[in-house]
């Protein structure tokens, strides 16, 4: 399989699975009239509206805020989808396939109902971190992906005209 084509499924998976994802919770559970639901003594299912970017960043409270940030989210994952389009390997395609599906799964949510609807909660005692949807998931293992990818050995180039082991 091409690396382009890797990319694109694991964009299209992705973005399928966090619209599912939220749309089971919030309109099939009922989330928000069961919240919070306790999985764990550290880890929660509830239902967050995130205005703005992660941990609440850039909140965008009103109209021309909320375009402004939605023009910033696809201007970014307009670069992404280019560098996909290009991706070498394969390991590179997934990573960018899994952060462009997170972050369009993220923009529709900022398009359809003026914030991001984030579900996973973790906490130890009163010290509550980051709560966060599948689309959140997807972006941090595709970074994680690409990193890995950039410090790859087998990214490191040969010179031009020297087959392995001259």
């Amino acid at each position: 399989m091409r690396p382009r084509l890797l990319g694109l499924l694991a964009m299209a998976a992705t973005l399928a699975a966090d619209q599912a994802n939220k749309l089971w919770l919030i309109f099939v559970f009922g989330i928000e009239a069961r919240q919070p639901v306790r999985l764990t003594p550290f880890f929660d299912v509830i239902y967050a509206k995130n205005p703005g970017i992660s941990y609440s960043l850039l909140p965008a409270q009103n109209g021309t805020e909320r375009i402004a940030l939605l023009i910033l989210t696809l201007a970014a994952t307009v670069f992404l989808g280019v560098w996909l389009w290009c991706a070498a390997t394969k390991t590179a395609a997934l990573g960018l396939g899994l952060v462009v599906g997170g972050a369009l799964g993220n923009a529709y949510d900022r398009l359809t109902y003026g914030f991001v609807a984030d579900f996973y909660h973790f906490h130890i005692g009163s010290f509550s971190w980051y709560v966060f949807n599948l689309a959140d998931v997807a972006i941090v293992a595709g970074v994680a992906l690409l990193i890995y990818d950039s410090w790859s050995p087998a990214k490191k180039t040969r010179e031009p005209g020297r087959a392995t082991g001259q």
